[in-house]
């Protein structure tokens, strides 16, 4: 399966990314990365061979864009020629197959070491372009063998091999000069993702969020005091066979208070760019994780929802099964909802990642009390997100009812909704129903108000006091 990337879109952000001299890095949580570098160069007029072998092990040759970034030179790429294949043992064994070569063998003899050279003929190296291997076949003293007779000493590289990942350049150049180029192309290898901790106290709705950064790179570089930024959104890219899947900004009153933070956020094309304030160190192979917001008192109130029926939904044609959405459940979610609004402390752009829920005990320790994963969401947008199943309180669901009428065109059903609080002080539990049948339908009888969510959907929020049973009833009459 693969995705449809935009063109236009991508050379845009492209273009943003390589703006400025220093060495920089612009990662999409999808598994890729726009890189922007400098690369020395000291051209004459006319056509120059270039080696650029800084790139990563993962680039894509095809989005390479070079330039002069004072705009005194033009340049034109006539010929690029990228080599990923880096000299190991057995490539260089393959570029010396059937050539006589030393192999050099350690011996231990009286506790002295010596070393012995050993002649032989490569009759078949092993290597395997693009992976994998096979048994050598090393020829010593007219024999054949399927070891090497020692560690093989090469006369040279030869001049087919690439030390690392290796762009060739044909470069035509309008004038002499030397100067510093800007390449930039899109790598694999960088991900990175949010993560947000979420404190409660020991009693109360609020709470104190800290979110954290982490970025990965298995680009195959290391990228050294590098200006970093992230970029949060959906972002097509053409992906082989697996599709690939920001950071919030903190408030202006804390950033201002606190001399500046480690992260700034703006709104970039329809995405959302975030920007590590100073430049640092991104080892290949490692994960850095940098702390980028926090907010105080953020109002998150626990919500109880008795979803009895949640495995059952209106799926568009009518069913008269009795038994249909008759199998319940009895646990009731524990949800956590806050607003990202100014008014609560928030208000600004949050990327997709995961929130952890701690919540104080007596003696101050944080325990943590659940989790869940957030989309990409916008500002002043509601989240809603579920911790766990509360163990006190418990939901009963049964039909008590069911009448049909197949020429007539109609059918009834009722239902009777049990809620049991064994805590110790009250609580509101929102009573979901859904109205799965057929669309046409209406309620005929309720015990309680209710309010319609959607075309298929009615909730009842139903206070409970300790150790209170609260009984909600409705009869829907479905037409057809």
């Amino acid at each position: 399966m693969k995705q449809i990337i935009s063109i236009a879109s991508l050379a845009g952000l492209m273009a943003q990314a390589v703006f400025g001299a220093e060495p920089a890095l612009t990662i999409y949580n999808q598994d890729f990365a726009v890189v922007r570098d400098t690369v020395p160069l000291d051209l004459k007029s006319g056509v120059n061979n270039v080696r650029y072998a800084d790139a990563t092990a993962r680039v894509e040759p095809d989005s390479v864009i070079l330039r002069d970034p004072g705009g005194k030179h033009s340049l034109q790429i006539w010929e690029q020629n990228y080599r990923n294949d880096p000299v190991t043992q057995e490539l260089l064994l393959s570029l010396f197959e059937g050539k006589t070569i030393d192999f050099q063998n350690l011996r231990l003899k009286d506790n002295t070491q010596s070393r012995e050279l050993i002649p032989g003929k490569i009759i078949r190296s092993g290597y395997v372009p693009g992976g994998g291997s096979e048994q050598p076949i090393i020829e010593v003293n007219g024999k054949l063998q399927f070891t090497l007779p020692g560690t093989p000493l090469f006369p040279d590289l030869g001049d087919d091999t690439v030390l690392k990942p290796t762009l060739n350049w044909l470069l035509q150049s309008d004038q002499p000069g030397k100067f510093d180029a800007e390449v930039s192309y899109i790598t694999g290898g960088f991900t990175w993702e949010a993560d947000y901790n979420l404190v409660s106290p020991e009693k109360g709705d609020t709470v104190d969020l800290i979110g954290w950064v982490t970025m990965n790179n298995h680009s195959g570089k290391t990228f050294r005091d590098a200006k970093i930024k992230l970029m949060a959104g959906d972002v097509n890219k053409i992906q082989p066979a697996i599709v690939l899947n920001g950071v919030m900004r903190m408030k202006a009153m804390n950033m201002a208070e606190e001399g500046g933070g480690t992260v700034t956020e703006k709104a970039f094309d329809e995405f959302h760019l975030y920007s590590l304030a100073r430049p640092t160190t991104l080892l290949d192979r490692e994960t850095k994780q940098v702390e980028f917001v926090r907010a105080t008192d953020v109002k998150a109130p626990v919500i109880y929802v008795y979803d009895g029926s949640s495995d059952y939904r209106f799926y568009g044609g009518l069913i008269q099964d009795r038994g249909y959405g008759t199998q319940g459940n009895k646990k009731v979610r524990v949800m956590r909802e806050f607003v990202n609004a100014e008014t609560n402390h928030l208000g600004i752009a949050l990327p997709k990642g995961k929130l952890r829920f701690y919540r104080r005990d007596a003696d101050g320790q944080m325990e943590f009390v659940g989790e869940d994963m957030i989309d990409h969401t916008p500002r002043n947008e509601t989240i809603r997100v579920t911790t766990g199943n509360a163990f006190d309180l418990v939901g009963e669901r049964k039909q008590t009812n069911f009448r049909v009428d197949t020429s007539d065109k109609w059918l009834d059903e009722t239902f009777e909704i049990k809620l049991r609080n064994r805590k110790k002080e009250p609580v509101e539990i929102c009573v979901v129903e859904h109205l799965y049948r057929w669309s046409n339908w209406e309620i005929m009888q309720k015990s309680d108000d209710f309010k319609k969510t959607d075309s298929q959907t009615i909730e009842f929020r139903m206070p409970v006091k300790p150790d209170e049973e609260r009984t909600v009833t409705y009869t829907v009459h479905y037409s057809w």
